[in-house]
């Protein structure tokens, strides 16, 4: 089976080349896959255990029916005394027998009804006819995987889109048939890319029909590789069972690719997300006053009458709010003002002369005095 280990280090990169084969496809299973595996085996033990009662049970009514066979014929004094109870210790083992083994046919029961999925489908008759080809299993380093996914994707990269919009099991069976390269590690991933991108791009139903072929494609890879066989070699089989699969399968595959998309959509609101830090950051730096400060941040700092004065324009009323606050914490904002670029000492004047302001504070104050004596 494929190594769901790599998901924790994964993050889909928000580069212009979106199809950094680090994307690891099999990945965004990992949660799933393991849950899956995990009932299976707990399913798997609990049935083992119930078979090891059961032969527990039976070698001790074994025990108890060889004594009541001895006690019958003994002639010691207390043989009847014993022999009563041991028949009791009998028809309580039967009655345990019993119940293990209505127990262990309802739990078998339950086997058969269990819906297949991709951990499944290389059981019966699937593993009879597929191709042997065996798989490469030299191991690729981080840079020849790299080089390997950009060539392929560069030289395939309309082909696996059109396969991305494939709605059709024959349409589909047919056109990796005619494609047979298609079916690898390199054409999931971009899938999967692909899928996110269209997500971010608020193309819903588009996103629904790539995920489907994802799907498809991450089905046949790891039946491959449980079968460890080339991918090429058993997709045609994949594709006669999915075709003539019962409802609980169908519903199996059906779930798997609601959680996909559920997965998608929330690495596309990651991604998002991101996007919107990174342009409010930008926006931000354009904004930053000669200061360091950010006039959004000061102005919203502000105390709601100074915020008027900017609002409005007006000098005289931000003379006036000044006039009334104390002077420390009038001077503390007027100094985030300029810091930011809201208030920007030595501007013109009207006659176009340059007008000497050295401490915001002070200039306001004494502008304000100005005016009371005229």
């Amino acid at each position: 089976m494929i190594d769901y280990s790599v998901w924790d280090h994964i993050e889909v990169s928000d580069d212009e080349d979106d199809t950094h084969p680090n994307i690891d496809t099999p990945s965004l299973f990992r949660w799933r896959h393991q849950a899956r595996v995990e009932r299976m085996e707990d399913f798997q033990k609990r049935g083992e255990d119930m078979n090891k009662t059961l032969r527990e049970c039976r070698r001790r009514l074994a025990e108890a029916q060889k004594k009541v066979q001895e006690l019958s014929i003994s002639t010691v004094d207390d043989a009847k005394s014993e022999l009563s109870k041991a028949q009791a210790e009998e028809k309580k083992l039967k009655k345990e027998e019993r119940e293990w083994e209505r127990k262990i046919d309802e739990h078998n029961r339950e086997e058969k009804k269990m819906p297949w999925n991709v951990d499944t489908l290389s059981k019966d008759g699937f593993s009879k006819s597929v191709v042997n080809i065996n798989p490469d299993s030299t191991e690729e380093t981080e840079e020849e995987k790299e080089k390997k996914h950009k060539t392929f994707v560069e030289k395939y990269e309309k082909q696996i889109k059109h396969f991305g919009m494939l709605r059709r099991w024959d349409d589909s069976q047919k056109y990796l048939s005619d494609n047979p390269h298609l079916v690898c590690e390199e054409t999931a991933n971009y899938l999967v890319i692909m899928c996110i991108d269209l997500e971010v791009e608020e193309k819903h139903a588009l996103m629904g029909q790539v995920a489907h072929q994802t799907i498809v494609m991450q089905f046949i890879l790891e039946l491959a590789k449980s079968l460890k066989v080339d991918p090429r070699g058993c997709f045609r089989q994949f594709f006669a069972k999915i075709k003539t699969a019962d409802q609980q399968y169908q519903e199996a595959f059906n779930d798997e690719l609601e959680s996909f998309k559920e997965r998608v959509r929330g690495r596309a609101k990651i991604r998002i997300e991101k996007a919107m830090k990174e342009y409010e950051e930008e926006e931000r730096q354009k904004r930053i006053g000669p200061g360091g400060l950010d006039p959004v941040e000061v102005y919203e700092s502000l105390p709601a009458e100074m915020q008027k004065c900017f609002d409005d324009k007006d000098i005289q009323m931000l003379q006036e709010v000044i006039s009334k606050m104390d002077p420390t914490e009038a001077k503390a904002h007027m100094k985030k003002c300029i810091d930011s670029g809201l208030w920007v000492p030595n501007s013109k004047t009207d006659d176009g002369e340059e007008k000497e302001e050295d401490g915001t504070y002070e200039e306001v104050k004494q502008d304000q005095e100005e005016t009371k004596k005229e």
